[in-house]
């Protein structure tokens, strides 16, 4: 709870948008912590994520959801209804675009789903660093105050955090009078061997390319703290769908799996500060994206 009750405030506000718009970096900027994976590759975001920013009296429990996009498979259909349950559990939405280009389908349909919701919205339009010809920024701006009434339309950049506090302003300002939720030290809510299997994919997206990191899961079996020194030990397995999939994890000689375990044991280290031993091993699960029993053992329905 916050030390200043009687001025205290809070807002629960979900992070919508298409896939890549980078929803999951600008959560991360907020808090000044990775809690959300981050890939080029679409889709990273596959649930719920909590994350929390306490600045004095004002507290903004954000949640980032998967990017809005048609299913292709039951794990997809699960994203998507994440996607629904987060605009209708929370008091404004944060719509991030980016910076050029038409409208997409699936930004309308987000902006019809906060209308409905009559929920106050903010727009953020990032990646502006990418952006040479401000007149397409501002033609972009036009485009979505046609649709909406936003509170704010602000322009961003989650990489070199041009904009940020204009936004975060902007956010704390539909904060309404309550209590924290959550103590002001909160960054989420997400359980320790889930950011550590988070890391872990994020990893795989990162050296494994195409469909492959897509089919894949992460199950933490082992997580506990050596009792005689600061090492954290950690083992986790990582769920594919094919076994020539399984081959191109290992790699040759064991040498992707390698790689993606090193890089993956490096963020571990810097997020839980301390020394990590981590164990990785590959299974074939067929088809486990289309299996409700597999994406509930998973964590992900």
């Amino acid at each position: 709870m916050a030390a200043d009750s009687l001025n205290s405030k809070t807002a629960f506000i979900a992070i919508v948008g298409c896939p890549n718009v980078g929803k999951s970096s600008l959560l991360n900027r907020f808090l000044g912590e990775k809690v959300a994976i981050v890939s080029p590759k679409p889709q990273t975001t596959r649930t719920r994520i909590m994350g929390v920013l306490t600045d004095g009296a004002t507290q903004l429990v954000f949640t980032d959801t998967p990017g809005y996009h048609k299913p292709k498979n039951k794990l997809g259909e699960n994203m998507i209804r994440a996607v629904g349950e987060g605009i209708n559990d929370v008091d404004a939405c944060l719509l991030v675009v980016e910076p050029s280009g038409d409208i997409r389908p699936e930004e309308q349909t987000l902006i019809k789903k906060i209308k409905k919701a009559e929920l106050p919205a903010v727009l953020a339009i990032n990646k502006i660093d990418t952006v040479e010809n401000k007149e397409e920024l501002l033609a972009r701006i036009s485009l979505f105050a046609g649709l909406y009434d936003f509170n704010a339309i602000v322009p961003v950049s989650a990489v070199d955090g041009n904009g940020l506090d204009e936004l975060i302003s902007e956010l704390k300002s539909l904060a309404m009078p309550s209590e924290h939720l959550f103590p002001d030290d909160t960054l989420t809510d997400q359980p320790e061997k889930v950011i550590a299997a988070e890391y872990i994919r994020e990893k795989i997206l990162k050296f494994v390319d195409k469909e492959i990191p897509h089919g894949t899961a992460v199950a933490i079996e082992k997580f506990k703290d050596r009792a005689d020194s600061d090492i954290l030990d950690i083992e986790a397995t990582i769920y594919c769908e094919k076994e020539s999939h399984k081959g191109i994890i290992i790699g040759k000689g064991g040498e992707m799996l390698k790689r993606i375990s090193t890089a993956a044991r490096k963020d571990l280290e810097k997020f839980f500060a301390c020394r990590v031993n981590l164990k990785c091993w590959v299974k074939v699960k067929e088809d486990w994206r289309n299996r409700e029993g597999l994406i509930h053992n998973f964590g992900l329905d």
